[in-house]
């Protein structure tokens, strides 16, 4: 039997997802650099670390190329980026344990801070975990069903 042909990006396709890398860090620059929120240059500081990982689409940007390959390298940039973000908030948590100072509890920050579940109990980390995972299956299940 004979494979089904995937038909990749039209030129017009792969024009609109360049121009949309391209814009999205133009934007976050520009977000960055205004004078008027603090609020939009947060934002735009989140915005310049995804424009950063979407730069790495820019060469699948092209005619011809499958949509689904696109998809599925957006799918491990993003499980990249979530595994670096465990790792960064681990490494935090080891800074913080072996070259700061433990808190006070005799102080009303320090009991805070001794009260506060450790990292690893998080719900922001086992949702990001999460997430990895679930890209992990999807991406297995999409290379599986190709060949």
């Amino acid at each position: 039997m004979s494979q089904p042909v995937e038909k990749g990006m039209s030129r017009e396709g792969a024009l609109r997802l360049e121009y949309f890398i391209i814009g999205l860090g133009i934007f976050a620059l520009v977000l960055i650099f205004q004078p008027f929120s603090l609020t939009l240059f947060a934002v735009g500081s989140v915005l310049v670390v995804i424009a950063g990982l979407v730069n790495n689409l820019l060469p699948m940007a092209q005619p011809g190329v499958p949509v689904r390959s696109v998809i599925t390298i957006t799918m491990v940039v993003a499980m990249i980026f979530c595994i670096v973000l465990l790792v960064s908030i681990a490494a935090a948590h080891l800074y913080g344990v072996f070259f700061l100072k433990p808190p006070d509890p005799n102080t009303t920050s320090g009991k805070v801070q001794l009260a506060t579940p450790p990292f690893w109990m998080q719900p922001l980390v086992w949702g990001i975990a999460a997430v990895t995972v679930a890209l992990a299956g999807l991406i297995t299940a999409m290379n599986k069903s190709r060949g």
